[in-house]
């Protein structure tokens, strides 16, 4: 008896606290998956979703890497918000930061008759003082401003011969600019003739250490040419300089291609020299010589800014004023033009003075032949230009005394019919005007026909030959939904795949081809009302797939507004996992649900003709694919 009643309070006891046991152990299994499920959406939420968490007890064990310390510090505080702090076990890492790549060091040193300056940035371990005394020691060099920086980096190879050198070579240039870095001097000066130059370079060649990059700039004194002279002649021998001034290189290099495009032939040079009278010498002596060789033949002289013309005898007079009135109106300022055109005593047959106006398909004007004066010249230029655009209108008219007294009325009353066409001509001669061409208006013969009369009187003659024609359709229309929307669905097929860097909602740069390509489609679209899909594979997450595809179809919206696409009827709608086209068991599959994707959103389409519109989409993808490079979706892809 005794037994038992000490066996059965034993049991008892024993019961309970297994009971106890096993409680406690699922409350704490309950606590550790619940605080693991409450920590992953709070950093899913927080767009966190580098950070893996691991449940252990009432431990919280926090891992990953934090693009930066202070993602890692938000990390911990967001963890700390929702799990006691003390429970949270840190083991997040940060990428260690690059190094601050040590800064360029360089010098400049100038010489003048007011001294030597010397500023730039040297290693601290360079002697500054000795540097300094050195340039003191030169031979009349005057007081020497240091301006110089130092900075404790290592000195760079080949730093102290560079400045060796520099000082060296400064003691032969008594007005130079040498600009030093640890690979390369520039020296720029200036000697006093051509024959000291050639010597001067052949000597700081010499002296210049094998390792190191020189780069000479040194130029000889030029002589000053009064007056400043070009002439140039084409004749039955061919072509050739008589004179030739240039007041630089580059002034030389544009007068010897335009004469060498006039026909020159040989090694032939121009002087360069100072005294240029315009700083566009070049320009109008090349001007001149490609008008000289529109005649054929002739001979072009300037002096200073007055530049003779003079044609060979038998130029056809229509061909001479052409060519004139287009050099007088494109020389630059300054430039006075005297053109000369021979004629034999016996020719009587040079023709009736005439102005001619045409007007291309494309809108180009030319205005030619022959007009009063200047004044009346740049009257008309100014017409036609303000009537058919000022980028549109050329004129190649030339001033002749001996016309008409009524010639500038005629010539703007021939400019403002030649208006009311699409294209045509107008032709003034002193007894007569012909107006020739085309129209989209019906009523322009009437109107034009009203306007000649008021304008030139009953009693003048004018002939007119206008025809109509029906306007084109415009060619700005927008395209139909069905082809914006097959090409919006071969738009990534023919130009890339839309890509975005790996685990995030930035774009790649190589995939602004194909935005920009879209761009276009959806300028050509018109108002439509889109819908642009965003879609991941399985890997990771549900909760973090959703999230990203909602960010990446946002970041294409995005780029859509910043290339000026109107987006007020687009949305962008993320599906994560749940659309996939291909199985996520491969990585071709993967890559293929990894996409972004484009639909019209046609609130009046029956599902018949949604599935018609659809199957042209997948066609125009279809063709675009076997033409492109190997793709694993013709339509839309991303990368996670």
């Amino acid at each position: 008896m005794r037994l038992s009643s000490l066996l059965i309070p034993t049991l008892t006891f024993a019961a309970a606290a297994g009971v106890s046991l096993v409680a406690a152990s699922f409350a704490v299994t309950v606590m550790e998956q619940n605080s693991e499920t409450a920590l992953r959406r709070a950093l899913d939420e927080g767009g966190m979703g580098w950070a893996e968490v691991t449940a252990d007890g009432l431990r919280v064990t926090m891992q990953g890497t934090a693009p930066d310390e202070a993602t890692r510090f938000a990390a911990l505080s967001l963890a700390g918000g929702v799990v006691d702090a003390t429970r949270v076990i840190d083991e997040m890492s940060v990428p260690p930061s690059k190094g601050i790549a040590p800064p360029r060091f360089s010098a400049e040193i100038l010489r003048n008759h007011s001294g030597i300056s010397i500023i730039g940035l040297i290693p601290a371990s360079s002697p500054r003082a000795d540097l300094v005394n050195q340039l003191n020691s030169l031979g009349e060099a005057g007081p020497v401003a240091d301006l110089l920086e130092t900075a404790r980096y290592p000195e760079p190879q080949g730093w102290s011969s560079a400045l060796r050198y520099a000082i060296a070579a400064l003691e032969l240039l008594p007005r130079a600019k040498i600009s030093v870095d640890a690979e390369t001097i520039k020296i720029t000066s200036m000697a006093d003739s051509s024959a000291a130059k050639d010597q001067l370079q052949a000597q700081l060649t010499r002296m210049a250490p094998p390792e190191l990059h020189l780069v000479l700039d040194i130029t000889a004194a030029r002589p000053v040419i009064s007056p400043f002279t070009l002439r140039f002649l084409i004749g039955e021998g061919g072509a050739r300089f008589d004179a030739c001034s240039a007041e630089s290189a580059e002034s030389r290099a544009a007068i010897l291609s335009a004469a060498r495009a006039a026909g020159l032939e040989g090694d032939v040079d121009c002087v360069i020299g100072m005294g240029v009278p315009s700083p566009n010498w070049s320009r109008a002596s090349a001007l001149s010589i490609a008008s000289l060789a529109s005649l054929g033949q002739g001979t072009i002289t300037i002096a200073n800014a007055d530049i003779t013309l003079v044609a060979a005898e038998g130029t056809a007079p229509d061909l001479f004023d052409k060519v004139v009135g287009e050099l007088e109106n494109a020389l630059p300022e300054v430039f006075a033009l005297h053109a000369v055109l021979p004629m034999p005593t016996n020719d009587s047959a040079a023709g009736p003075p005439e102005f001619t106006a045409t007007l291309s398909p494309e809108g180009q004007v030319q205005l030619r032949g022959r007009i009063n004066d200047a004044m009346s010249r740049d009257i008309a230029s100014s017409y036609a230009k303000a009537r058919f655009g000022a980028d549109q209108v050329h004129t190649a008219t030339r001033v002749v005394t001996d016309l008409p007294a009524d010639w500038p009325v005629r010539v703007l009353a021939g400019l403002e019919a030649l208006s009311h066409l699409e294209r045509g001509s107008v032709t003034v001669t002193p007894d007569n005007l012909q107006l020739r061409g085309m129209s989209h208006q019906e009523d322009t013969l009437a109107k034009v026909t009203g306007f000649l009369a008021s304008k030139l009187g009953e009693a003048e003659s004018y002939e007119l030959a206008l025809t109509y024609e029906e306007p084109p359709a415009p060619k700005d229309q927008p395209l139909s939904t069905e082809l914006c929307a097959a090409q919006l669905a071969g738009a990534q097929a023919s130009s890339g795949k839309i890509s975005f860097e790996p685990g995030s909602a930035t774009v790649a740069g190589g995939s602004s081809v194909v935005l920009d390509h879209i761009a276009s489609i959806l300028e050509k679209c018109g108002p439509i009302r889109l819908e642009i899909q965003g879609h991941t594979d399985s890997q990771g997450r549900e909760g973090m797939n959703q999230a990203l595809s909602q960010s990446r179809a946002q970041s294409i919206l995005n780029e859509l507004r910043a290339r000026r696409i109107r987006t007020s009827a687009f949305i962008a709608i993320g599906y994560g996992e749940s659309q996939p086209i291909a199985s996520n068991d491969s990585e071709e599959g993967r890559e293929a649900n990894r996409r972004i994707e484009f639909r019209l959103i046609l609130p009046e389409t029956t599902s018949e003709d949604a599935t018609t519109l659809e199957e042209a989409a997948q066609t125009t993808q279809d063709a675009a694919a076997e033409d492109s490079a190997p793709s694993s979706n013709a339509q839309e892809t991303t990368g996670q």
